[in-house]
C-alpha cells in the first residue's frame, strides 16, 4: 500500500498525519508513505528528524487575508497545484489522506484531477476551511468529535477520534506528586499565554512552594520569557522554545496550561491530564472554543478566555487547582474517559477498506 499524507503548517495538522504514517509502516508489510507539506511549516523541521520522507509545495494560508491577498494567492495556488500533480505522478499513491491546513489544498485538488481517491481527517469540532472546500470529492471523511458528524455527508463520514504519535497511550492517569506545571501554546507558542504566565511569576513566588514549571515558549518569545524568569530568580523552571518529547512532558506534569487545538486536547485526554485551557480567540470558526467546552463540560478542564487572561486570574486558578489534589485527579480521570486511543488504527482500517475497493487497473 502506498499512502501520501498531506497537511502541516502547525503541529495540530502534522502530528495526526505522523501518527497514521508511523502506524502504516508498522502494520502494513511493504507499505510506503510520503508526506507533502511546505517549507514554512513545522513539518520541514520535524519530519527529517523522524526520518520520514517529505516533499514540498509552495503554498500559503488563506485565513486572515483580505480580498487583495486572496487574489494574489491565485498564482501560488496554481504553481503548488502543478507541483502536487508532479509529486503524485512520481509517487503513484493508492490513496491520499488529507489532514487539513493550507498544504493539503493543492494536494487533494491534484488527487481529484488525477482520479486518485482521497480521505479527509477533520481534527476540530468545527470543520476548517480546507476540509470544507475539499469534502465533495472525498471518498471518506473521518472526524474527531461526534458533533462534527452532521457537518459532512453522513454516508461517507465516520467517528474515529484524533490519532496521536507513539508514546502517549502508555502514560498512566495517576498524576505525579507534586508534578510540574506544563505551559505551552501549540507548536509555535502563544504570546498571550507567555506574557500572562511571566507576569504572574511574582505572585507564584509568594507561595510557600512555588510550582515547578516546564514552559514551551515558541521561537519568537524564548528570549523574552527566559529573561523574565531570570529577572525574578524563579527557583524551578525549564524554559525551552520547543519540546520534542511531549509524551515525557505530559507524564511528568500534574497540570497543563495550553491552547485548545484538537490535537492538544486529544493528547490531554489520552494522557489523562487536567488543564487550564485558553482557546485561541481568532481560530477559524472559533473552533478552539468549541473544542475546549467539550472538556469543560466533562469536568476535565477549566476554560479561561483570553480576554479574561490576567496575571491575577491565572495565578488564582493555579492556586485553586494545585491545592486540591483529589480534584486534579478526578479531572484527570474524567479527561481519560473521553480519550480515543485507537484513532489511528480506525483511520488505517478506513484506508485499507478504500484501497481494497480498487480494482488492480485503478491502483496508481
Amino acid at each position: 500500500m502506498r499512502v501520501l499524507l498531506a497537511g502541516g503548517g502547525t503541529g495540530g495538522h502534522l502530528f495526526p498525519a505522523v501518527a497514521l504514517g508511523q502506524l502504516v509502516l508498522k502494520e502494513v508489510p511493504g507499505a510506503q508513505i510520503l508526506f507533502v507539506g511546505t517549507r514554512r511549516g513545522i513539518e520541514y523541521r520535524m519530519l527529517p528528524q523522524l526520518q520520514l520522507p517529505l516533499e514540498l509545495v509552495d503554498m500559503v494560508g488563506v485565513v486572515g487575508r483580505g480580498l487583495r491577498g486572496k487574489l494574489e494567492l491565485l498564482p501560488k495556488l496554481t504553481r503548488s497545484l502543478i507541483q502536487a500533480q508532479r509529486i503524485l505522478r512520481r509517487f503513484r499513491p493508492d490513496l491520499v489522506v488529507g489532514f487539513g491546513g493550507y498544504a493539503s489544498v493543492p494536494v487533494l485538488l491534484a488527487a481529484k484531477i488525477l482520479h486518485i481517491p482521497y480521505l479527509i481527517h477533520e481534527q476540530n469540532a468545527i470543520p476548517g476551511l480546507s476540509n470544507k472546500l475539499l469534502v465533495r470529492g472525498a471518498a471518506r471523511i473521518c472526524v474527531s468529535y461526534a458533533d462534527t458528524l452532521g457537518c459532512f455527508p453522513r454516508d461517507k463520514t465516520t467517528l474515529t477520534g484524533n490519532p496521536l504519535r507513539q508514546g502517549f497511550a502508555e502514560i498512566t492517569e495517576e498524576l505525579p506528586v507534586p508534578g510540574q506545571v506544563l505551559v505551552f501554546g501549540g507548536s509555535r507558542g502563544a504570546r498571550a499565554i507567555n506574557e500572562a504566565l511571566v507576569t504572574c511569576l511574582p505572585e507564584l513566588l509568594r507561595w510557600s512552594q512555588p510550582p515547578q514549571i516546564l514552559h514551551q515558549t515558541g521561537d519568537d518569545d524564548f528570549v523574552m520569557v527566559s529573561k523574565a524568569y531570570a529577572a525574578v530568580n524563579y527557583p524551578s523552571a525549564t524554559i525551552v522554545p520547543f519540546i520534542d518529547d511531549m509524551a515525557t512532558a505530559y507524564a511528568q506534569s500534574a497540570l497543563v496550561i495550553c491552547r485548545a487545538g484538537a490535537t492538544t486536547l486529544a493528547e490531554l485526554t489520552v494522557c489523562g491530564r487536567p488543564a487550564i485551557l485558553i482557546p485561541f480567540p481568532h481560530a477559524a470558526g472559533d473552533h478552539q472554543n468549541a473544542n475546549a467546552r467539550a472538556l469543560e463540560q466533562a469536568g476535565a478542564a477549566v476554560v479561561l478566555q483570553q480576554h479574561d487572561l490576567t496575571a491575577l486570574r491565572l495565578a488564582t486558578e493555579l492556586r485553586i487547582l494545585l491545592a486540591d489534589r483529589e480534584q486534579l485527579q478526578l479531572m484527570a480521570m474524567r479527561g481519560r474517559s473521553l480519550a480515543r486511543p485507537d484513532a489511528a488504527a480506525k483511520i488505517l482500517a478506513e484506508c485499507r477498506s478504500l484501497v481494497a475497493l480498487l480494482s488492480p487497473a485503478e491502483v496508481h
